[in-house]
């Protein structure tokens, strides 16, 4: 029945990644507002569907953390829970992804019409810079940043070097960073199908101030906080899942 389970959650899962690109898509010559809304709208479904097929039930934390101004927003990446929660948590947004995810039929048009800030990771210097010009211009209108420091999916209870772009560009614009932790990794793995039913946890982390400080001692604090909570509610959800 899991396996069932999953199996229908992850045919919703591609059936409405492609309507919703594709009506995104559709809607591009509309206010940014109106795309949002949709993508706003399918991330909400998504975690509806989730807890209803699959029993991934799921708790946000620290909603009084979220500033009123446009800010970064650093998550870790372990599964593809965070890359719709955060949709239909946050202000509208958009995300510093990797430029080929721009290419891909039907999801790629969409994807393009949010104005990402597509960077090629390998281009170092350039690719920071990138993201500082186009972030400043985007924090400027009122579009978050979402970004993954980490720049990929990394298994649950790993941590990888974060990438020093967010951290630059909060200080360049003078906004703040928000961090962002979560289990999800403990009930859907890395590139996995199965979901185990449970209770996710997302925490949203107190703001950090950039202000005053080298961006890799500003990625220093919000790493530090982030693994720390995750250890937190990894440890909490596997004493759970012992005693249960």
């Amino acid at each position: 029945m899991l396996v069932l389970r999953s199996l229908l959650f992850q045919f919703y899962f591609f059936a409405s990644v492609v309507i919703a690109s594709m009506s995104i898509f559709l809607m591009w010559p509309f206010p940014f507002a109106v795309r949002s809304a949709i993508a706003r709208n399918w991330g909400k479904s998504m975690l509806w569907v989730g807890r209803i097929v699959c029993g991934l039930d799921y708790v946000i934390e620290g909603r009084e953390n979220i500033p009123a101004e446009p800010s970064v927003i650093m998550i870790k990446h372990t599964t593809v829970f965070e890359t719709y929660a955060q949709l239909a948590i946050f202000p509208p947004q958009t995300w510093v992804v990797k430029q080929e995810l721009q290419w891909l039929p039907l999801f790629g048009w969409g994807l393009a019409a949010m104005r990402p800030i597509a960077i090629d990771r390998g281009a170092g210097h350039t690719a920071v810079a990138r993201v500082i010009e186009q972030g400043r211009e985007r924090l400027a209108r009122g579009i978050w940043i979402t970004i993954f420091p980490e720049g990929t999916r990394v298994p649950a209870g790993q941590t990888k070097k974060f990438g020093v772009s967010g951290a630059a560009l909060a200080k360049e614009v003078g906004c703040l960073i928000v961090p962002v932790a979560h289990n999800a990794g403990d009930l859907w793995p890395r590139r996995g199908l199965i979901k185990k039913p449970g209770l996710i946890r997302f925490c949203i982390g107190p703001p950090v101030d950039p202000a005053g400080r080298p961006p890799k001692e500003t990625n220093r604090i919000v790493q530090d906080w982030i693994e720390t909570k995750m250890h937190e509610i990894s440890a909490s959800y596997q004493d759970r899942a012992s005693t249960s």
